[in-house]
């Protein structure tokens, strides 16, 4: 029996439970149940083990082994090994001419938008030399060498090597000496956090620092109202992942309220990747609407979005938005809507081709289209293979 197997037995068993009563209570199939308790599968779904932990009354993170993602797809360690090696030993410059605090505020605003476009491939032939160039200007260039580390572990995050975005992230909060810059790492670091299933520890760092940064709204500026706002959104998202949905409510109340009070979308000075406003709270919504397997609500306010959201010159990034119609094509899914489901995918997938083969979420949508239909497209194959996903 696997440790997510002795667990879930064991929680059962706390709960005078048998397993038909618990599938029946908790909605996961009683196959699934007994596959678990008896070792034949070694995890289940965050989603699946969120059902089970609502029903036995116990966290989510308590039914938890292993990490909720695998590691980056083949050939990214090849890919991103220049980056390595410069993190770990920096050559100090990438030319004769020494770099200038502005020419790397240059260079690195020349890359912000390829991160913002998930072009990966890209950004990671560029980033070695930025990251020797800020280490080559001492001192001086703190600022400028924090924004490559942060642009670094943001992508190191998004293509799952995990285990390098986080020696990252820490070395640049012990960098930082602003609040508002730490608060920028601070959210990358929750986010991987969270990519990992580290939820306990995700939710005590984002209340821990959203305590910290919470600002008297009636005086606050946008930046402060963002990087309280972004925050209260990981405790969010957190909370309701690890099954503590009053303290979910309260944290995405706050936010509510922060942007509310923004009037707008917003991307604030210390941030580079993330913007903060009503739309992207109301994303979030959608998503924690679709965490309590609520997918037929999920798709009414993912519905309204649209026509409910203030207009602004601004948009949440690249990945927000694509994240929001992974959980879009999710709730289909689960309503046994698959062609739609499947339709969803393959528009996520073509706004962000990079981005999409990384994605988990994305592999569990294709496997319950996959499960639900009878027969499958050449394009259902298609993606299959670039997910990974086994037929």
């Amino acid at each position: 029996m696997t440790d997510v197997g002795k667990k879930v037995k064991q929680a059962r068993k706390l709960s005078g439970l048998t397993q038909t009563e618990l599938a029946e209570s908790s909605g996961v199939s009683i196959s699934t149940i007994r596959k678990l308790e008896q070792g034949e599968r070694d995890t289940a779904r965050m989603e699946t083990l969120r059902a089970l932990a609502l029903v036995l009354r116990v966290p989510t993170m308590s039914l938890v082994a292993e990490p909720s993602e695998d590691g980056p797809t083949p050939g990214t360690p090849e890919l991103w090994s220049p980056v390595r090696a410069a993190l770990v030993r920096p050559h100090g410059g990438s030319s004769d001419e020494a770099p200038t605090t502005h020419g790397v505020a240059d260079a690195v605003a020349t890359a912000v938008p390829y991160y913002r476009a998930h072009r990966f491939t890209e950004l990671a032939a560029i980033l070695p030399h930025l990251i020797n160039d800020a280490e080559a200007l001492g001192c001086e260039g703190r600022a400028e060498r924090l924004r490559v580390l942060q642009l670094v572990a943001g992508a190191l995050t998004h293509t799952r090597q995990f285990d390098l975005a986080e020696i990252v992230l820490r070395r640049a909060m012990d960098d930082a000496t602003d609040r508002m810059v730490t608060a920028a790492t601070v959210n990358t670091l929750c986010w991987l956090l969270m990519r990992q299933g580290r939820l306990d520890e995700a939710l005590h760092t984002a209340s821990r620092w959203a305590d910290e940064l919470e600002p008297r709204i009636s005086r606050a500026t946008p930046d402060e109202l963002s990087a309280w706002g972004l925050l209260l959104l990981n405790v969010s998202a957190a909370a309701i992942r690890n099954n503590q949905p009053g303290v979910a409510a309260d944290a995405l109340k706050f936010a509510s309220s922060a942007a509310t009070a923004l009037g707008r979308e917003v991307r604030p000075a210390h941030e580079q990747m993330r913007t903060f406003g009503p739309i992207s709270v109301r994303m979030k919504t959608v998503e924690d609407a679709l965490v309590r397997n609520k997918p037929d609500h999920a798709l009414r306010l993912a519905g309204t979005l649209g026509k409910t959201a203030p207009r602004s010159a601004v948009l949440p990034s690249a990945s927000v938005r694509a994240r929001h119609g992974l959980s879009v094509a999710d709730a289909y899914a689960r309503l046994g809507q698959y062609t739609e489901a499947f339709g969803k995918l393959s528009e996520v997938q073509a706004s962000s081709p990079e981005w999409f083969p990384n994605q988990s979420p994305a592999r569990d949508v294709l496997r319950s289209v996959v499960d639900g239909r009878r027969t499958l497209t050449p394009e259902m194959r298609t993606m299959a293979s670039t997910l990974q996903l086994a037929i």
